[in-house]
Order: C-alpha cells, then structure tokens, then sequence
C-alpha cells in the first residue's frame, strides 16, 4: 500500500491562498452584480436628463426671425411657461399689427413643421430664450390665389387641341379684342403678384387653408370659364365695335392704375406709423376718391371687372362682375365699420362718408350695366357651343 504522502506546509499555505483568493473574488463579482441590479431597479424606467429646470424660470423670451434673411424681427418677452403658441402669435402681433395671428407661420427650425397653436411653449425650451422663424401665410395665400388664374387663362389663350378643336382654331381668324383681354387679364393678375410682393404688408385676420381653398375655387374656377368663351374659335366681338371695346379698355387701365395708387397710399400710411387718422387722399388724383367712399380700393376693383365685361361681352365674366359687386360691397361694409371703431369711437356719425352707402348708391346703375352685358353677350356663342362645352 502507497502512504499518501502529506503536501509541505509552503505548499498547502499556496493552496489555501489561492482557493481563498477564487472565493473572495466570486463573492465580490456577485455583490457587485447584485449592487447594480438594485440601482437599475430602483431607478426605474431609463429617461433621457432633463434638459432645462423649467420650475427655475419664471418668464421666457422668444426670438423671432425671419424665415429667409435670418434677421431679427421682434423679442417677445414675458411669456409664462404656461403660454401657448398662440399666445406668442396674439403677443407678436401686438409688437408688429401688421401680422395678424392667423396668418403668422411659426417654426422651430427653417425647413421643419408649422408650429400648432396648442403647443405649449414651455416643451419647445432649451433655455430662458427660445428662437422661433416667422413665415407670412397670408403672402403664401394670395400668390396660390393670383398665380393660378394668370396660369390657366394662357393656357386656354393658346387654344390647346385638348380644349378647342384643333381644325376650327386655325382655321377662325381672332378678333384683336381676344388679344386685348389676354393682355388686361394677365396685367390685373401681375399686378396683384407685385402688390402681394412688394406693396401690401397687411391684411385682415383670416384662416388660410379655408380661405385658400374658397379663393383657388372661386377664382380658378371662373378664369377658365370666361377664358374657354373669350378664347373659343367661334367667339364674336361686342356689338358696338371699336368704340366699346377701346372705351372699356381705357376704363379698365384707370381703375387699375388707381387700384394700385390706392394700395400704396396705404402702405406708406401704415408704414410711417401714422395710424391716428382716418385714411385721406395725396396729390395723387387717383387717391381724391377719398373723399367719396372709405374704401377706393375695391370701387377700382369692381370697375376694373365691369370694364372687362364690356370690353369681352360674355356671360361669364357678367357673372364675375356681379358677383363681385355683391362682394367687394360686403368687404367694404366690414373695413368701414373696422375704421368707425379705430378712429371714430365715440361719433361714428362725424366720420367720413360710407363706403356702405356709396355702393349701394351706384349698385343699381352696376347692376343695370351687368344685366344689359349680359343681355348682349348671349349672342356670343352659339348654343351648339355652349352644348359642346358641357359634354
């Protein structure tokens, strides 16, 4: 029989050390485990570091810049936490009139998403001031209503083969009217491009999709019906020749000379500040219509449209006439009650003569215009025509 034979203690003391040393090391491995999974447990859900102690700041700042230049237009200041963007809209437009809130686009970045209303202004804060992009969405709202009506009469001037029969069209000779329509239709359009532009820097409160889609409807729609008539190979002058059309063609260049006077009389108004005072005509002749209506601008308009329709002699734009009186009527009404309340709070009776009551005046002798037009005009086409446009 072999005798185990017994380790040296050196050896035996190595052996303890390192069975020793194995153990603590296990147990440290497991208490450390053990501590992190209390950690990760008690804090629960992982969150990101809150950005910003809200509960430190009383008031923000917000700074608004131009969407294109980058410059700065105003600081709101003193905007709770608990505010809105709305709230900032109402607080900018208080800084700049000009801009009401409804057609105010807000953004947090240039190229990123319009700002809801109901977004608190507090979520958007990574410090006591918050830089927010301004964008005019009433701009953007009346060049999509001007630039369609400008497109869609050229395409119909040009006599598409989809649109007109394509033998009847060059084989029709075009009277020098059609020409003069084209040039005063698209002169009207560009004209409101470059006020849009350049001229108007306000306007009256207004939701701009709803609105926009009303607009494109109301005013697409009835360019290509009057320029399908005016355009058609089978269109006939007015009855009174060269004389009715040359006269309605200088009466459409004056009201549309003076529509423009009239818009830049108040833009320099409004943009010298000086808003005390009810607006009055300049040395400009084409302002002295001042002294008659409150709103000359839309009595120019209204012209210009019951000129064409004499000058074209066609149902459609009889129609557009008409109902442009009914319009530009309503709209005056609401801009004249507006200047009553600014200007003439306490009299209303001492102020200036109604834009209300000069319509109303004239509406007859508009309105036995457009129906006279209209009596006329349906010799223009003939039925089979009016037939093959509905089919």
């Amino acid at each position: 029989m072999h005798r185990r034979q017994k380790p040296s203690a050196p050896e035996h003391k190595r052996d303890l050390a390192a069975h020793g040393g194995a153990l603590s090391m296990s147990h440290n491995d497991t208490r450390s485990f053990f501590n992190f999974s209390q950690l990760v447990l008690s804090a629960g859900q992982l969150k990101s570091p809150p950005v910003l102690k809200h509960s430190k700041i009383t008031y923000f700042e917000v700074e608004i810049l131009d969407v294109q230049s980058k410059k700065q237009i105003c600081i709101v200041d003193k905007i709770p936490p608990s505010s809105t963007i709305l709230d900032v809209k109402h607080k900018f437009h208080k800084a700049c009139p000009q801009w009401y809130p409804s057609r105010v686009g807000l953004q947090l970045e240039r190229n990123g998403p319009y700002l809801k209303d109901s977004i608190n202004i507090q979520s958007l804060a990574v410090s006591s001031i918050i830089t927010l992009y301004f964008t005019d969405l009433g701009q953007q709202f009346f060049l999509t209503e001007y630039t369609g009506p400008l497109l869609i009469y050229l395409l119909f001037y040009i006599r598409l083969s989809t649109i007109y029969d394509q033998v009847e069209s060059t084989k029709n000779f075009r009277h020098p009217v059609v020409h003069l329509a084209c040039f005063c239709h698209c002169l009207h359009y560009i004209r409101h491009l470059l006020e849009t532009l350049f001229v108007h820097k306000f306007s009256g409160g207004h939701t701009p999709l709803k609105n926009m889609i009303k607009g494109c409807a109301f005013y697409w729609g009835f360019t290509s019906w009057i320029a399908y008539y005016i355009n058609h190979p089978r269109y006939t002058p007015p009855s009174f020749g060269h004389r009715q059309v040359s006269f309605a063609a200088l009466a459409f260049l004056m009201c549309e000379a003076g529509n423009h006077f009239i818009n830049v009389a108040l833009a320099h108004q409004n943009h010298s500040g000086s808003k005390a005072c009810f607006p009055s005509p300049t040395y400009n002749p084409f302002t002295w219509l001042f002294l008659l209506v409150s709103c000359p601008n839309y009595t120019y308009e209204v012209g210009s449209w019951i000129s064409f329709t004499v000058m074209t002699q066609t149902l459609p734009a009889g129609i557009f006439a008409f109902l442009m009186v009914i319009q530009m009527s309503l709209w005056a009404q609401k801009k004249h009650k507006l200047y009553l309340k600014r200007f003439y709070p306490e009299v209303g009776i001492s102020a200036p003569r109604s834009q209300e009551g000069t319509v109303c005046e004239v509406l007859p002798i508009l309105l036995l215009i457009c129906s006279m037009t209209l009596g006329t005009s349906l010799k223009s086409i003939p039925l089979s025509n009016i037939e093959q446009f509905w089919k």
